[in-house]
């Protein structure tokens, strides 16, 4: 098993300003940015609620990944999608509701819970969800969103099973379990058959996906599930030394693939054991320690880079919390950690739908420390 140590929290004290990466038509902005490690303010719990909210409903503009197979597959996205057609694109919707499922979890005195419990209300219902788990069984669609899409199903799963003693979660989980149960089955028939992992700063990141899959499969007690991944974590993965760290970012990432493969074998080996394989892996962070800067908030690829401060700061969290006290590498990577969140909280409230839609949640798994216990 492998052995989890509670995040050293840092009390940094920011105040951070939001003068950056804002647009001028800005209509939800946060009084003042979260410290690391502390709970959310009320208004700082609406803010980021009322960004998945914004867009849970908004079918357009909308980007499809589906492949039309003849002149009757061009539909709509909610003809496609009932209930994942917002946010600009399917797994954008996907884990806008986790965020809120997050959010009302664990702030339910929150002034918005309200209107976050009535949205998922609205929108956890068995029929609409069967269609979406129907969808993937046509022509064409049994690879659409793999496996990025199939992760965040699975980690908006993962929190509504580990909220259990909540009626309202576990109707909803109930309504999810169409679509759970057909992304368990996909990701079952398809990584026997991935020969080499997908290493990129985008969406297809195999280890991204594994360590998402790998803590749902935890929590719901599959070990069928975790087995396999385990597997195949440790064959793609375990004899990987000198990651090339100096050549990231690629100017559209919002992942670290080499952090991502790091947050994901501190979940598979044991302390030891992770404390050697980061060693021969990592043997130097070198870029990964520098937040990036966003030229272009209104573009919609050059923004990704927003969305690679938080990931890494939420891996390098991870790393953190599996490396014993004494390691001489912890408090850099602690400190790396913080100011890729400083960095990356600056641009949510941009006031521009292009990272609006998507980066409320990689803030909100940062600041609440997904994954590693909590």
């Amino acid at each position: 098993m492998t052995t989890r140590f509670p995040l050293l929290l840092i009390f940094l004290g920011w105040t951070f300003s939001l003068a950056f990466g804002v647009g001028e038509d800005a209509d939800l902005k946060l009084p003042a940015l979260p410290q690391l490690g502390e709970r959310l303010a009320d208004e700082q719990v609406s803010a980021f609620a009322r960004l998945a909210l914004k867009g849970l409903f908004q079918e357009y503009p909308n980007k499809p990944s589906n492949v039309i197979a003849s002149e009757e597959g061009v539909r709509s996205p909610r003809a496609m999608h009932p209930v994942f057609y917002g946010c600009f694109d399917w797994h954008s919707s996907v884990h806008g509701h986790w965020m809120l499922v997050r959010l009302l979890k664990r702030y339910p005195e929150a002034s918005i819970a309200g209107e976050i419990e009535e949205a998922l209300d609205r929108q956890f219902r068995l029929e609409p969800m069967e269609k979406e788990a129907a969808y993937f069984e046509e022509k064409g669609n049994q690879s659409f969103e793999r496996m990025y899409g199939w992760a965040w199903a699975l980690r908006l799963a993962a929190e509504l099973h580990a909220w259990e003693d909540d009626e309202r979660a576990r109707r909803w989980a109930a309504a999810l379990r169409p679509l759970e149960e057909k992304v368990v089955a996909l990701t079952i028939g398809y990584l026997p058959r991935l020969t080499w992992p997908i290493r990129t700063g985008v969406h297809p990141d195999t280890a991204f996906a594994l360590g998402q899959a790998l803590d749902y499969a935890r929590t719901v007690g599959d070990e069928a599930l975790e087995q396999l991944i385990r597997e195949r974590a440790l064959h793609y993965y375990a004899k990987d030394r000198d990651y090339p760290a100096s050549y990231e970012p690629s100017g559209e990432d919002f992942f670290s693939a080499g952090l991502n493969e790091a947050d994901l074998m501190r979940r598979v080996l044991d302390a030891d054991d992770y404390a050697e394989w980061l060693e021969a892996f990592l043997p130097s962070f070198a870029n990964l320690f520098t937040p990036v800067a966003v030229s272009d908030v209104t573009d919609g690829k050059l923004v990704h880079l927003a969305g690679l401060n938080l990931s890494r700061a939420w891996t390098l969290n991870g790393i953190a919390s599996a490396l014993g006290e004494g390691d001489a590498r912890r408090q850099a990577i602690v400190k790396a950690a913080a100011e890729h969140t400083r960095a990356g909280l600056g641009y949510v409230f941009s006031g521009h739908y292009e990272g609006e839609h998507w980066l409320a949640t990689f803030a909100i798994y940062t600041l609440s420390q997904v994954g590693i216990g909590r």
